[in-house]
C-alpha cells in the first residue's frame, strides 16, 4: 500500500516539472554534438602527425624487443639490492625532501604574486602580456639548465637546487596559477564591482577564495614534481641523492644503486599518500 502510494506521489511531482523550452532543450544538445565535418578531417590530420612523429623519433618496435633482453639484464643485476649504507640515503633523502619543502614555499608563493599578473581578469593588458611572455621563456628552459647556472653562481649543493626548482616553478605553476584564477565564476564578482567594490577587494573576496581549492592542490602538484626533481638536480651537482645516484651507476655499483632507488620509490609513495589525502580533505 505504501508503496503505490509513493509511486502515485512520484508521478505527480514528475508531472509537475515544467516542460523543458525547445529552444534551451537545443542549446543543451548543441553542447555536447561534435561537429561531423571537424571531427572526419581531425581525424586524418591526427594520424599523419602521429606516423610523422613516429618516423622522425626513430620509434622502432622491433628494436625495442630485441631491447627487451638486455633490460632484463640490467634489472636482474639490480638485485639483491645493498643497504650497506641505508645512513648516507637516509641523510640525502632529508636533504632531497628539506629542499623540496622550500624550493614548494619559495616557487609558490613567487608563482602566486606572478599569477595576479598573468590572470587576465585581474591585470591590465600592458601587464598581461609581458608576465606571459616571462613565463613562457622560463618555462621553455629546462631546470637543470637552471642548476648548472646556480651551481656556477653559488656553488655544489642544495641552495644551487633551492634556486632552480624556485625559478622553474614561475615558467609552470605560476601559469596554471593564473589560469585557476581565470576560470572562476564571473558571478560573485560581477555583483561586487556592480556594488562598488575595488580591485583590491574583488580579488581578496571574489576571485582567491573560489581559486583556493585549486592553488592548495597544485601546491602539492609542485611538491611531488620538487621532490622528483631534486634527485635529478643532485646529477649536476645541485644537493640532494641525485649525486649519489649517479655515482652508483659510473661505479656500476648496482647493489647500492637498487637500495636508492627503492628508497626514493618509498619516499615518494608516500608523499604522494599524504598528497592525495590533503587533496581528498580540500576538495
Amino acid at each position: 500500500m505504501t508503496t503505490t502510494s509513493e509511486a502515485t506521489a512520484a508521478r505527480g511531482a514528475s508531472s509537475a516539472v515544467p516542460p523543458l523550452d525547445p529552444a534551451e532543450r537545443l542549446r543543451l544538445e548543441r553542447a555536447f554534438r561534435v561537429p561531423r565535418a571537424r571531427f572526419l578531417t581531425g581525424i586524418p590530420l591526427a594520424l599523419i602527425v602521429l606516423a610523422w612523429s613516429f618516423w622522425g623519433a626513430e620509434f622502432n618496435f622491433a628494436k625495442l624487443g630485441e631491447g627487451t633482453v638486455n633490460m632484463g639484464e640490467f634489472l636482474s643485476r639490480l638485485f639483491p639490492p645493498d643497504f650497506s649504507k641505508f645512513g648516507t640515503i637516509v641523510a640525502l633523502l632529508v636533504e632531497t625532501l628539506q629542499m623540496a619543502i622550500v624550493g614548494t614555499v619559495l616557487g609558490a608563493v613567487l608563482s602566486l604574486l606572478v599569477a595576479f599578473t598573468a590572470a587576465s581578469n585581474i591585470a591590465p593588458p600592458w601587464l598581461y602580456y609581458p608576465a606571459r611572455w616571462v613565463m613562457n621563456i622560463i618555462r621553455s628552459v629546462p631546470d637543470l639548465v637552471f642548476a648548472l647556472m646556480f651551481v656556477s653562481a653559488v656553488g655544489l649543493g642544495p641552495f644551487a637546487g633551492i634556486l632552480a626548482m624556485t625559478l622553474g616553478s614561475l615558467g609552470s605553476i605560476g601559469k596554471i596559477f593564473a589560469e585557476a584564477m581565470e576560470s572562476v565564476d564571473r558571478g560573485p564578482v560581477t555583483a561586487m564591482e556592480a556594488v562598488g567594490a575595488s580591485k583590491r577587494q574583488v580579488i581578496h573576496y571574489g576571485i582567491v577564495p573560489q581559486a583556493a581549492p585549486l592553488l592548495v592542490s597544485y601546491t602539492l602538484l609542485l611538491f611531488e614534481g620538487n621532490v622528483r626533481g631534486a634527485t635529478i638536480l643532485g646529477l649536476v651537482g645541485a644537493g640532494g641523492i641525485g649525486l649519489e645516484l649517479t655515482t652508483a651507476m659510473r661505479m656500476y655499483d648496482y647493489g647500492h644503486l637498487s637500495a636508492i632507488i627503492i628508497c626514493i620509490i618509498a619516499l615518494v609513495t608516500v608523499i604522494d599518500q599524504g598528497s592525495a589525502l590533503i587533496r581528498r580533505r580540500i576538495t
